[in-house]
């Protein structure tokens, strides 16, 4: 296990990213920034083609903003030799903000909102809301548009509860989320009441309200007139933080899935940070954070999409001289792939809703998910090696499959594995609270992950063999 001090710190370096990733944009972005400062090269998709790729060289590109891929090339890496990757993903259930963004109700001007992906939506009520997101603006010298990240973390927005003197019922709650969704942004006469002014707010009232438009461009430092459009989620303002009487807790919101994503970014980073480190790996290490895990991932930018494959194609080919289709089959056969998603804990209150032979424990490490119809993408011998990874590292492991009679969620992991092959394990930190608002885990299952993965990183070859028919 690692020293009391080098959890701790990881866990404040992991919360300091959360508050910087406050949306799947804003997560792409802090990942971004951090590979740079690591000394990746950024490539770009447009220029794919004239990519020069070389042997201890380190890269990342990213699609649409939500999804980064980076990778770094083993110096003793060979035509054919596999990848060894780790995938997570960016995105977190929220209220989204729809294309027509606000509408009065009443007295009150409201945030025009959609649900995304299965959230508890109870718990965004009463709560101090900011928004997040992408404007897109005019380029004034191209006429194309550029995309600027903006956010508001000031709590601007709230869903307010109805009083339980006026509810149906005061033991259940369920909301009808088109007509009790909507967030107030203000109800101030003058706000409710505020018409397009200019030529370019009239263009655009229809769909972007003055208010909010003027919001955006005011927190984004930039000219109303030249945002077009605009990408906005509902934010929780309240800071991650650690906690609990032993400080050995950590709450925020979207651990499910930052958490993963932030273990497999850091474990990329630091198991090929040095040339030292580079020159003696005989892989390729990926880090994979895709977008739209949550609504099922079938998206230009989400794990169903050839993103995955179209890249390894490309590092095979360029790496080799060979575009044959044979020697990216070689290199799958020899590749592991870590499917990071957060797991459940066995929560102390309902103790019953998990199988007590395979009930996960909070600070105990990371927890492999089974599943006899493929929910997950684990095998025996992909648990196997993922086991012995986590001795490598001096970090426990757990094992979790929903009870029999429950039904399982999913992951990207059966859906990268059936577009490559590769031999992949599903596997997460545990947490409480999963699709709330506010999440909370085991401040030390986040240094545990991240060390379980960069032994994946650095020992997956030494722990397998080439598969073929086994």
């Amino acid at each position: 296990m690692a020293a009391q001090g080098v959890s701790d710190q990881f866990a404040q370096d992991f919360v300091d990213f959360l508050n910087e990733a406050v949306s799947a944009h804003h997560a792409v972005e802090a990942s971004r920034v951090r590979l740079l400062a690591a000394g990746y090269v950024e490539l770009f998709e447009s220029s794919a083609a004239s990519w020069q790729l070389e042997r201890n060289g380190r890269y990342f590109f990213t699609r649409s903003g939500t999804t980064i891929i980076a990778f770094a090339v083993g110096g003793a890496y060979k035509a054919g030799d596999g990848f060894t990757v780790l995938g997570a993903h960016t995105d977190s259930p929220c209220f989204k903000v729809k294309p027509v963004t606000c509408m009065v109700k009443g007295d009150a001007l409201m945030v025009n909102t959609q649900p995304y992906g299965g959230g508890l939506w109870h718990t965004w009520f009463d709560r101090d809301l900011g928004l997040a997101g992408r404007l897109l603006l005019k380029n004034p010298t191209t006429g194309h548009l550029d995309s600027k990240l903006v956010r508001i973390d000031k709590p601007v927005a709230r869903i307010p509860n109805l009083a339980i003197h006026l509810a149906a019922s005061r033991d259940s709650f369920a909301p009808n989320i088109q007509e009790e969704g909507k967030a107030i942004l203000s109800m101030s006469p003058s706000l409710v009441a505020t018409k397009p002014e200019s030529v370019f707010e009239k263009e655009v009232g229809s769909r972007l309200h003055p208010v909010l438009l003027h919001m955006c461009a005011k927190a984004a430092g930039v000219d109303p007139a030249s945002i077009e459009d605009m990408e906005l989620q509902l934010t929780d303002v309240q800071p991650s933080t650690t906690g609990g009487a032993d400080d050995d807790l950590l709450f925020s919101g979207r651990l499910d899935n930052l958490c993963s994503s932030y273990q497999c970014l850091r474990a990329l980073i630091d198991n090929c940070k040095t040339q030292e480190d580079l020159s003696s790996l005989g892989t390729v290490n990926m880090a994979l954070l895709f977008d739209h895990e949550e609504c099922g991932s079938a998206s230009s930018q989400g794990a169903g999409s050839s993103m995955f494959m179209d890249t390894i194609s490309i590092i095979t080919s360029k790496l080799s001289g060979d575009p044959s289709t044979g020697m990216l089959l070689q290199a799958m056969r020899a590749s592991f792939l870590c499917s990071v998603d957060m797991a459940h804990a066995q929560h102390p209150n309902y103790a019953g809703k998990h199988d007590a032979t395979m009930a996960p424990k909070i600070n105990s490490g990371l927890v492999i998910k089974h599943n006899a119809n493929q929910r997950y993408a684990t095998n025996a011998l992909s648990a196997s090696v993922f086991r012995r990874a986590g001795k490598l590292a001096g970090v426990p492991v757990q094992e979790f499959s929903v009870r029999s009679d429950s039904a399982c969620g999913s992951t990207i992991g059966p859906i990268i594995s059936t577009l490559s092959g590769i031999l992949t394990v599903d596997c997460g930190s545990p947490q409480f609270s999963m699709h709330s608002i506010r999440e909370c885990m085991g401040k030390h299952d986040a240094y545990n992950g991240y060390a379980h993965l960069k032994a994946i990183l650095r020992h997956h070859r030494d722990l397998v063999a080439p598969q073929d028919s086994r």
